[in-house]
């Protein structure tokens, strides 16, 4: 993909799809196709911006970029998060490789472990001869702070608050300090580059030892590539975007704990121009066992048991009688939510939110996203620990006290509670398979009690979820209300994909929440755009059941809507195709390879009985 344009200043906000991601398993970075970094959270995914232009235009920003126009093309470096853009111009071809660095040893299962916290930018030109713009322009806490800017012998120290940031160029290209920036254009001839490294540290901590720009980047696509060739076990259908999905959801992982986030943004509009702007650099139980399955599948079980361990540490303490929905990526619980009234928002989309209030909500389906947890991962968890089947059996305890009660719902309304068929779902989940794992768990004196609620709600949503009259079942007990989370029900086995109901249901929400085969989340959602993850369901269902070309169909019709480097966001705007919400959405990435696994093995069992 290319598209052509002149200097990034000059360019209007750039589309969500326009940006790629950095990472090194501590924190993430935006760079846009013009070549700017215009988010940075440099020692966690949600510490505060360092760039934050996505959000604002005086937020921030560190942009390279021809001074002539040029056209754009770009991708990661083979088996990394390694970005490389091209420029082409009249004159000359301009090359910027980024990376977020890894260090030296950091190789296979240990990437992003002991990560240093600087952003390697190399510009190189391959042939003729390109005028260079470079602009380095942090704006600490949010667009808050303009740093102090000190040259030094070795480069620049830009400091302000509690950040503290060196740049180095090697060689020096003849920048030149202003007011809170380094900036300068320069012309570079084929052979020619400089590497600019950015180091972030705070205040507090001691200055780190100076490593070469060069070693670094060439450190970090070793790294990444080494981890990569660890984790090629898929072989189904659709390889090349599994395994780079999987690589996604290895940059969203939090290295020290972990914890997978559901995206490294804040606020980016699920409409544009909308206030449904949240901030998504948590982990969420929500996504549990499905980032667990998609883990799996894509071969990689250091990752899957690290994410349980996280989520058994999060969630096993807490308030009485509650199990918290989300956490922060270090385990953290309060994550209330606060509003950034000085920044515009992105597109001037306000409000920008830091925290997320729905730590607080009653959501009772997490109880199974656990328990499903536990038992992907039955086989390797070994012996469990008193503390851990004592935590086990009560969520299970929890789901057959609670799934009667109504709540939040897995859409996290702030709208009040209802009776959500999902929630009942997953406290059926919760407690059919705490009753498979009861010997695990020393439980055996609790399965007739988890086993005859387990049927209760069974036949509850049997009996309150399915509307006769709408033809299937539906968001809420006796609602006649679609909602596309009702297709978890194959996907957790509570009724087989083939089911009578089911298959009707299938074609109810295709037919009534879709859009060739993009769905949204229920009817009437306006300019709210189709849930990536929805229609990925939709495609693992089709398969499910048997309709493999169906699900072929969708599959390939969601995943075209990533952008260039293959990157999802959390929603595709039905009216021109475009990317919305916080991105890149680890629930859309998890959603791909589930879909390409229901896809795998629809098409084995086609084979079988032929």
């Amino acid at each position: 993909m290319t598209d052509t344009h002149g200097p990034e200043g000059s360019r209007p906000v750039p589309a969500i799809a326009d940006y790629g991601m950095l990472s090194n398993c501590h924190g993430a970075a935006l760079v846009s196709r013009g070549g700017a970094v215009d988010w940075w959270c440099p020692t966690r995914f949600d510490a505060p911006s360092v760039f934050g232009r996505l959000l604002d235009p005086a937020a921030g920003h560190f942009t390279i970029a021809p001074v002539e126009p040029h056209t754009v093309s770009r991708r990661y470096l083979p088996g990394t998060m390694v970005l490389e853009t091209r420029f082409d111009c009249a004159e000359g071809t301009l090359r910027v490789t980024d990376a977020l660095a890894l260090g030296a040893e950091e190789r296979g299962h240990s990437i992003g472990r002991d990560s240093r916290h600087v952003l390697v930018r190399r510009i190189e030109v391959t042939d003729g001869s390109v005028a260079v713009h470079v602009e380095i322009t942090p704006r600490p806490e949010y667009g808050l702070i303009v740093p102090h800017v000190t040259v030094t012998d070795t480069g620049w120290d830009l400091s302000g608050g509690a950040d503290r940031l060196r740049l180095t160029a090697d060689p020096d290209p003849g920048l030149e300090t202003g007011t809170g920036s380094v900036h300068g254009v320069f012309t570079l001839a084929a052979g020619q580059f400089t590497v600019l490294a950015l180091a972030h540290r705070r205040a507090m901590e001691p200055v780190p030892a100076p490593v070469p720009g060069e070693q670094l980047l060439a450190d970090t696509i070793a790294g990444w590539q080494s981890w990569s060739v660890l984790h090629q076990g898929y072989r189904g259908p659709y390889r090349h975007e599994v395994l780079a999905s999987a690589r996604v959801l290895q940059a969203l992982t939090f290295a020290p704990t972990g914890a997978v986030i559901a995206a490294p943004t804040t606020s980016l509009p699920e409409e544009p121009g909308g206030a449904a702007n949240w901030d998504y650099r948590y982990g969420w139980l929500r996504d549990g066992s499905l980032t667990l399955h998609a883990l799996w599948i894509s071969a990689c079980p250091d990752e899957a048991h690290r994410f349980f361990d996280w989520m058994l540490s999060s969630a096993g303490a807490g308030r009485e009688g509650h199990l918290q929905i989300m956490f922060g990526i270090g385990g953290e619980h309060d994550l209330t939510e606060h509003t950034l009234d000085r920044l515009d928002g992105y597109a001037s989309a306000r409000p920008v939110r830091i925290g997320n209030d729905a730590w607080d909500q009653k959501q009772l389906d997490v109880l199974g996203e656990v328990l499903e947890c536990a038992w992907i991962l039955r086989e390797q968890l070994g012996e469990l620990s008193p503390g851990v089947a004592e935590f086990l059996t009560a969520t299970a305890d929890r789901a057959a006290a609670t799934w009667n009660e109504p709540d939040a719902g897995i859409w996290e309304s702030r709208g009040g509670h209802h009776h959500h068929l999902s929630s009942k779902l997953m406290c059926w989940v919760a407690l059919d398979r705490a009753v498979r794992l009861a010997d695990r768990l020393g439980a055996a004196h609790r399965v007739d009690h988890w086993a005859a609620e387990r049927d209760r709600a069974r036949e509850a949503i049997l009996d309150q979820g399915f509307n006769p009259t709408v033809g299937a079942f539906t968001g809420a007990f006796d609602s006649d209300q679609l909602d596309a989370s009702v297709l978890l029900l194959p996907l957790m086995g509570f009724l087989p994909a083939d089911d009578a109901r089911v298959l009707a249901t299938l074609d109810a929400v295709e037919d009534g929440l879709g859009t060739g085969g993009l769905l949204q989340r229920w009817p009437g959602a306006g300019n709210e755009g189709a849930f990536v993850i929805c229609s990925y369901w939709l495609a693992a269902a089709r398969a499910m059941a048997g309709h493999v070309g169906r699900a072929r169909e969708i599959f390939e019709t969601v995943t075209a809507h990533a952008n260039d480097l293959g990157l999802l966001a959390e929603e595709i705007d039905l009216r021109d195709g475009s990317l919305l919400g916080n991105f890149p959405q680890g629930f859309s990435h998890i959603g791909l390879i589930v879909a390409a696994s229901a896809i795998d093995r629809a098409q084995h069992d086609a084979q079988k009985n032929s």
